[in-house]
Protein backbone atom coordinates (compact mmCIF):
# COMPACT_ATOMS: atom_id res chain seq x y z
CA UNK A 1 0.00 0.00 0.00
CA UNK A 2 1.44 3.34 -1.05
CA UNK A 3 0.91 6.71 0.59
CA UNK A 4 1.14 10.13 -1.01
CA UNK A 5 0.59 13.77 -0.12
CA UNK A 6 -2.31 15.52 -1.78
CA UNK A 7 -2.82 19.27 -1.57
CA UNK A 8 -6.08 20.26 0.06
CA UNK A 9 -8.42 22.21 -2.27
CA UNK A 10 -8.70 24.97 0.32
CA UNK A 11 -6.59 24.80 3.52
CA UNK A 12 -8.67 25.25 6.66
CA UNK A 13 -8.19 28.62 8.31
CA UNK A 14 -8.72 26.97 11.68
CA UNK A 15 -5.95 24.47 10.96
CA UNK A 16 -3.60 27.24 9.85
CA UNK A 17 -4.35 29.18 13.04
CA UNK A 18 -3.85 26.13 15.26
CA UNK A 19 -0.60 25.11 13.52
CA UNK A 20 1.67 27.52 15.49
CA UNK A 21 0.14 26.47 18.82
CA UNK A 22 0.53 22.80 17.92
CA UNK A 23 4.13 23.43 16.87
CA UNK A 24 4.96 25.10 20.21
CA UNK A 25 3.30 22.29 22.17
CA UNK A 26 5.21 19.62 20.24
CA UNK A 27 8.43 21.57 20.71
CA UNK A 28 8.03 21.65 24.49
CA UNK A 29 7.31 17.92 24.54
CA UNK A 30 10.34 17.09 22.42
CA UNK A 31 12.65 19.36 24.41
CA UNK A 32 11.35 17.87 27.65
CA UNK A 33 13.18 14.68 26.65
CA UNK A 34 16.44 16.62 26.42
CA UNK A 35 15.85 18.26 29.81
CA UNK A 36 15.17 14.85 31.38
CA UNK A 37 18.31 13.49 29.69
CA UNK A 38 20.29 16.28 31.38
CA UNK A 39 19.00 15.01 34.74
CA UNK A 40 16.87 18.06 35.56
CA UNK A 41 13.20 18.05 36.60
CA UNK A 42 11.17 18.87 33.50
CA UNK A 43 8.36 20.69 35.28
CA UNK A 44 10.69 22.80 37.38
CA UNK A 45 12.80 23.66 34.32
CA UNK A 46 9.85 24.92 32.31
CA UNK A 47 8.44 26.85 35.27
CA UNK A 48 11.77 28.64 35.71
CA UNK A 49 12.02 29.20 31.96
CA UNK A 50 8.66 30.93 31.72
CA UNK A 51 9.09 32.78 35.01
CA UNK A 52 12.40 34.16 33.79
CA UNK A 53 10.71 35.39 30.63
CA UNK A 54 7.27 36.52 31.82
CA UNK A 55 7.13 36.12 35.57
CA UNK A 56 7.87 39.67 36.69
CA UNK A 57 7.98 43.27 35.57
CA UNK A 58 11.74 43.03 35.04
CA UNK A 59 11.37 39.77 33.10
CA UNK A 60 8.76 41.28 30.78
CA UNK A 61 10.98 44.32 30.25
CA UNK A 62 13.96 42.18 29.24
CA UNK A 63 11.80 40.03 26.97
CA UNK A 64 10.34 43.07 25.20
CA UNK A 65 13.80 44.62 24.87
CA UNK A 66 15.08 41.47 23.18
CA UNK A 67 11.92 41.14 21.09
CA UNK A 68 12.16 44.61 19.52
CA UNK A 69 15.01 44.02 17.02
CA UNK A 70 13.84 40.43 16.44
CA UNK A 71 10.39 41.76 15.51
CA UNK A 72 11.86 44.05 12.86
CA UNK A 73 14.17 41.44 11.35
CA UNK A 74 11.24 39.02 11.41
CA UNK A 75 9.16 41.53 9.45
CA UNK A 76 12.05 41.99 7.02
CA UNK A 77 12.18 38.25 6.37
CA UNK A 78 8.39 37.85 6.26
CA UNK A 79 7.86 40.52 3.60
CA UNK A 80 10.68 39.14 1.44
CA UNK A 81 9.69 35.49 1.82
CA UNK A 82 6.08 36.34 0.92
CA UNK A 83 7.33 37.38 -2.54
CA UNK A 84 9.62 34.33 -2.76
CA UNK A 85 12.73 36.43 -2.24
CA UNK A 86 14.70 34.63 0.47
CA UNK A 87 16.54 37.32 2.39
CA UNK A 88 19.04 35.67 4.77
CA UNK A 89 21.05 38.89 5.10
CA UNK A 90 19.05 40.76 7.74
CA UNK A 91 22.01 40.53 10.11
CA UNK A 92 24.23 42.53 7.77
CA UNK A 93 21.45 44.99 6.97
CA UNK A 94 20.91 45.54 10.71
CA UNK A 95 24.58 46.40 11.23
CA UNK A 96 24.73 48.69 8.22
CA UNK A 97 21.57 50.46 9.39
CA UNK A 98 23.13 50.94 12.82
CA UNK A 99 26.27 52.43 11.27
CA UNK A 100 24.21 54.82 9.14
CA UNK A 101 22.20 55.90 12.20
CA UNK A 102 25.36 56.68 14.16
CA UNK A 103 26.92 58.44 11.16
CA UNK A 104 23.98 60.85 11.02
CA UNK A 105 23.03 61.05 14.67
CA UNK A 106 26.47 60.72 16.24
CA UNK A 107 29.33 61.85 14.02
CA UNK A 108 27.26 64.65 12.44
CA UNK A 109 24.72 65.19 15.17
CA UNK A 110 26.86 66.92 17.73
CA UNK A 111 28.05 70.44 18.47
CA UNK A 112 28.43 72.91 15.63
CA UNK A 113 25.53 71.89 13.45
CA UNK A 114 22.43 74.03 13.58
CA UNK A 115 20.02 71.21 12.68
CA UNK A 116 16.68 70.93 14.48
CA UNK A 117 16.48 67.78 16.58
CA UNK A 118 13.33 66.40 14.90
CA UNK A 119 14.97 66.77 11.48
CA UNK A 120 18.07 64.99 12.76
CA UNK A 121 15.98 62.17 14.23
CA UNK A 122 14.09 61.67 10.96
CA UNK A 123 17.35 61.81 9.01
CA UNK A 124 18.87 59.17 11.28
CA UNK A 125 15.99 56.75 10.71
CA UNK A 126 15.86 57.42 6.96
CA UNK A 127 19.60 56.87 6.65
CA UNK A 128 19.33 53.51 8.43
CA UNK A 129 16.40 52.40 6.26
CA UNK A 130 18.17 53.52 3.07
CA UNK A 131 21.39 51.72 4.04
CA UNK A 132 19.57 48.43 4.59
CA UNK A 133 17.50 48.85 1.42
CA UNK A 134 20.51 49.57 -0.82
CA UNK A 135 22.44 46.65 0.65
CA UNK A 136 19.66 44.21 -0.23
CA UNK A 137 19.14 45.84 -3.63
CA UNK A 138 22.44 44.34 -4.80
CA UNK A 139 21.37 40.66 -4.35
CA UNK A 140 17.95 41.56 -5.76
CA UNK A 141 19.53 42.93 -8.96
CA UNK A 142 21.79 39.89 -9.20
CA UNK A 143 18.75 37.62 -8.91
CA UNK A 144 16.50 39.45 -11.35
CA UNK A 145 19.18 40.28 -13.95
CA UNK A 146 21.54 37.30 -13.75
CA UNK A 147 19.57 34.63 -11.93
CA UNK A 148 22.02 34.44 -9.01
CA UNK A 149 20.63 32.65 -5.95
CA UNK A 150 19.78 35.29 -3.33
CA UNK A 151 20.25 32.86 -0.43
CA UNK A 152 23.96 32.65 -1.20
CA UNK A 153 24.51 36.34 -1.90
CA UNK A 154 22.58 37.61 1.15
CA UNK A 155 24.18 35.08 3.47
CA UNK A 156 27.72 35.86 2.31
CA UNK A 157 26.91 39.56 2.42
CA UNK A 158 26.58 39.30 6.21
CA UNK A 159 30.26 38.44 6.57
CA UNK A 160 31.31 41.19 4.18
CA UNK A 161 29.32 43.75 6.19
CA UNK A 162 30.78 42.57 9.49
CA UNK A 163 34.31 42.97 8.10
CA UNK A 164 33.35 46.44 6.85
CA UNK A 165 31.98 47.32 10.30
CA UNK A 166 35.16 46.06 11.94
CA UNK A 167 37.25 48.26 9.63
CA UNK A 168 35.21 51.37 10.49
CA UNK A 169 35.19 50.66 14.23
CA UNK A 170 38.97 50.54 14.15
CA UNK A 171 39.22 53.49 11.78
CA UNK A 172 37.01 56.37 10.71
CA UNK A 173 34.16 55.79 13.18
CA UNK A 174 36.21 54.71 16.19
CA UNK A 175 35.34 56.44 19.46
CA UNK A 176 38.51 58.19 20.73
CA UNK A 177 37.14 57.93 24.28
CA UNK A 178 36.74 54.13 24.15
CA UNK A 179 40.32 53.51 25.39
CA UNK A 180 41.15 51.24 22.45
CA UNK A 181 37.92 49.25 22.54
CA UNK A 182 36.50 48.83 19.00
CA UNK A 183 33.26 50.78 19.14
CA UNK A 184 31.77 53.67 17.23
CA UNK A 185 31.21 57.17 18.46
CA UNK A 186 28.14 57.51 20.65
CA UNK A 187 24.77 58.67 19.41
CA UNK A 188 23.63 62.17 20.33
CA UNK A 189 21.91 61.62 23.74
CA UNK A 190 18.97 63.75 22.63
CA UNK A 191 18.23 61.22 19.89
CA UNK A 192 17.99 58.23 22.20
CA UNK A 193 14.56 56.70 22.78
CA UNK A 194 12.79 57.15 26.09
CA UNK A 195 12.07 54.22 28.39
CA UNK A 196 8.84 52.33 27.91
CA UNK A 197 9.02 50.88 31.43
CA UNK A 198 10.73 52.99 34.09
CA UNK A 199 14.05 51.73 35.47
CA UNK A 200 14.33 48.99 32.83
CA UNK A 201 15.93 48.64 29.41
CA UNK A 202 12.57 48.41 27.59
CA UNK A 203 12.28 51.41 25.28
CA UNK A 204 9.79 53.02 22.93
CA UNK A 205 11.45 51.38 19.94
CA UNK A 206 8.98 48.56 20.64
CA UNK A 207 6.18 50.91 19.58
CA UNK A 208 8.02 51.52 16.30
CA UNK A 209 8.24 47.77 15.71
CA UNK A 210 4.57 47.10 16.50
CA UNK A 211 3.48 50.09 14.41
CA UNK A 212 5.52 48.88 11.43
CA UNK A 213 4.02 45.39 11.78
CA UNK A 214 0.50 46.85 11.64
CA UNK A 215 1.44 49.10 8.71
CA UNK A 216 2.91 46.16 6.81
CA UNK A 217 -0.26 44.12 7.41
CA UNK A 218 -2.35 46.98 6.03
CA UNK A 219 -0.08 47.26 2.99
CA UNK A 220 -0.30 43.53 2.30
CA UNK A 221 -4.07 43.43 2.69
CA UNK A 222 -5.39 46.69 1.28
CA UNK A 223 -2.92 48.10 -1.26
CA UNK A 224 -2.14 47.32 -4.88
CA UNK A 225 1.54 46.82 -4.06
CA UNK A 226 0.61 44.28 -1.40
CA UNK A 227 -1.53 42.39 -3.91
CA UNK A 228 1.34 42.40 -6.40
CA UNK A 229 3.75 41.03 -3.75
CA UNK A 230 1.35 38.20 -2.93
CA UNK A 231 0.74 37.49 -6.60
CA UNK A 232 4.45 37.32 -7.46
CA UNK A 233 5.06 35.10 -4.45
CA UNK A 234 2.23 32.76 -5.43
CA UNK A 235 3.32 32.38 -9.05
CA UNK A 236 5.82 34.68 -10.71
CA UNK A 237 5.32 33.18 -14.18
CA UNK A 238 1.55 33.60 -14.09
CA UNK A 239 1.96 37.15 -12.76
CA UNK A 240 4.27 38.01 -15.64
CA UNK A 241 1.81 36.48 -18.10
CA UNK A 242 -0.94 38.69 -16.66
CA UNK A 243 1.20 41.78 -17.20
CA UNK A 244 2.46 42.45 -13.67
CA UNK A 245 5.94 44.03 -13.50
CA UNK A 246 7.53 41.09 -11.67
CA UNK A 247 11.06 42.48 -11.67
CA UNK A 248 9.95 45.86 -10.35
CA UNK A 249 7.83 44.22 -7.64
CA UNK A 250 10.74 42.00 -6.61
CA UNK A 251 13.10 44.97 -6.36
CA UNK A 252 10.57 47.01 -4.38
CA UNK A 253 9.96 44.10 -2.02
CA UNK A 254 13.70 43.66 -1.50
CA UNK A 255 14.17 47.34 -0.68
CA UNK A 256 11.26 47.27 1.78
CA UNK A 257 12.72 44.19 3.46
CA UNK A 258 16.20 45.72 3.70
CA UNK A 259 14.76 48.97 5.04
CA UNK A 260 13.00 47.13 7.88
CA UNK A 261 16.22 45.33 8.83
CA UNK A 262 18.17 48.60 8.66
CA UNK A 263 15.62 50.22 10.98
CA UNK A 264 16.22 47.37 13.42
CA UNK A 265 19.84 48.52 13.69
CA UNK A 266 18.90 52.17 14.17
CA UNK A 267 16.30 51.34 16.84
CA UNK A 268 18.73 49.07 18.66
CA UNK A 269 21.31 51.87 18.77
CA UNK A 270 18.82 54.58 19.75
CA UNK A 271 17.02 52.39 22.27
CA UNK A 272 19.66 50.24 23.93
CA UNK A 273 23.35 50.48 23.03
CA UNK A 274 23.94 54.15 21.99
CA UNK A 275 26.86 53.02 19.81
CA UNK A 276 27.84 50.23 17.43
CA UNK A 277 30.02 47.28 18.43
CA UNK A 278 30.75 44.00 16.69
CA UNK A 279 28.77 42.07 19.32
CA UNK A 280 25.77 44.40 19.23
CA UNK A 281 23.61 41.68 17.69
CA UNK A 282 23.73 38.08 18.98
CA UNK A 283 22.20 36.90 15.71
CA UNK A 284 18.99 38.95 15.51
CA UNK A 285 19.02 38.72 11.72
CA UNK A 286 19.11 34.92 11.70
CA UNK A 287 16.50 34.71 14.47
CA UNK A 288 14.24 36.83 12.28
CA UNK A 289 14.10 33.96 9.79
CA UNK A 290 12.75 31.63 12.49
CA UNK A 291 10.26 34.26 13.68
CA UNK A 292 8.96 34.85 10.15
CA UNK A 293 8.39 31.13 9.63
CA UNK A 294 6.76 30.67 13.03
CA UNK A 295 4.40 33.53 12.18
CA UNK A 296 3.46 31.96 8.87
CA UNK A 297 4.83 35.11 7.18
CA UNK A 298 1.95 37.10 8.70
CA UNK A 299 3.06 40.56 9.94
CA UNK A 300 0.80 40.48 13.00
CA UNK A 301 1.91 36.94 13.77
CA UNK A 302 5.50 38.22 13.82
CA UNK A 303 4.65 40.24 16.95
CA UNK A 304 3.60 37.15 18.92
CA UNK A 305 6.37 34.96 17.49
CA UNK A 306 9.10 37.46 18.36
CA UNK A 307 7.86 37.78 21.95
CA UNK A 308 7.83 33.98 22.27
CA UNK A 309 11.34 33.55 20.86
CA UNK A 310 12.72 36.44 22.91
CA UNK A 311 11.07 34.99 26.01
CA UNK A 312 12.77 31.66 25.45
CA UNK A 313 16.16 33.32 25.09
CA UNK A 314 15.71 35.53 28.17
CA UNK A 315 14.10 32.82 30.29
CA UNK A 316 16.85 30.33 29.48
CA UNK A 317 19.47 32.67 30.95
CA UNK A 318 17.53 32.89 34.20
CA UNK A 319 16.73 29.18 34.27
CA UNK A 320 20.32 28.07 33.70
CA UNK A 321 21.46 29.96 36.80
CA UNK A 322 18.94 28.13 38.98
CA UNK A 323 19.35 24.54 37.79
CA UNK A 324 22.02 22.61 35.93
CA UNK A 325 20.55 22.96 32.43
CA UNK A 326 22.61 24.91 29.87
CA UNK A 327 20.96 28.00 28.43
CA UNK A 328 21.57 26.50 24.98
CA UNK A 329 18.24 24.76 25.52
CA UNK A 330 16.68 28.02 24.29
CA UNK A 331 18.47 27.67 20.94
CA UNK A 332 17.24 24.08 20.74
CA UNK A 333 13.66 25.18 21.49
CA UNK A 334 13.81 27.85 18.78
CA UNK A 335 15.28 25.44 16.22
CA UNK A 336 12.84 22.62 17.01
CA UNK A 337 9.90 25.03 16.95
CA UNK A 338 10.85 26.01 13.40
CA UNK A 339 10.91 22.36 12.30
CA UNK A 340 7.62 21.51 14.01
CA UNK A 341 6.04 24.63 12.50
CA UNK A 342 7.06 23.52 9.02
CA UNK A 343 5.58 20.07 9.65
CA UNK A 344 2.38 21.50 11.11
CA UNK A 345 1.97 23.85 8.14
CA UNK A 346 2.59 20.95 5.76
CA UNK A 347 -0.25 18.88 7.22
CA UNK A 348 -2.53 21.92 7.32
CA UNK A 349 -2.07 22.37 3.57
CA UNK A 350 -1.74 18.72 2.51
CA UNK A 351 -3.40 15.46 3.47
CA UNK A 352 -2.11 11.89 3.33
CA UNK A 353 -3.79 9.65 0.78
CA UNK A 354 -3.54 5.90 0.72
CA UNK A 355 -3.43 3.94 -2.49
Amino acid sequence: MKYSLERRPEPSRVAMAIAPLAAVACTLIICALLVAWAGAPVGRTYVLLFEGAFGSRFAWAETLTRATPIMLTGLACAVAFRARFYNIGAEGQLYLGALAAVAVGGMHGGVGLDVPLPVLAVGMMLAAALAGALLLLIPALLKTRLGVDEVVTTLLGNFIVLLFVSMLLDGAMKDPMAMGWPQSVALNPDLEFSKLIARTRAHTGLLWAVGLAIALWLINRYTVFGFKMRSVGANAHASRFLGLPVTRVMLGTAMLSGALAGLAGAIEVAGRTSYVTLDMSPGYGYTGVVVAMLAGLHPLGVIAASVFVAGMLVGADSMSRAIAVPNYIADVIVAVSLLTMLVATLFAQYRVRRG
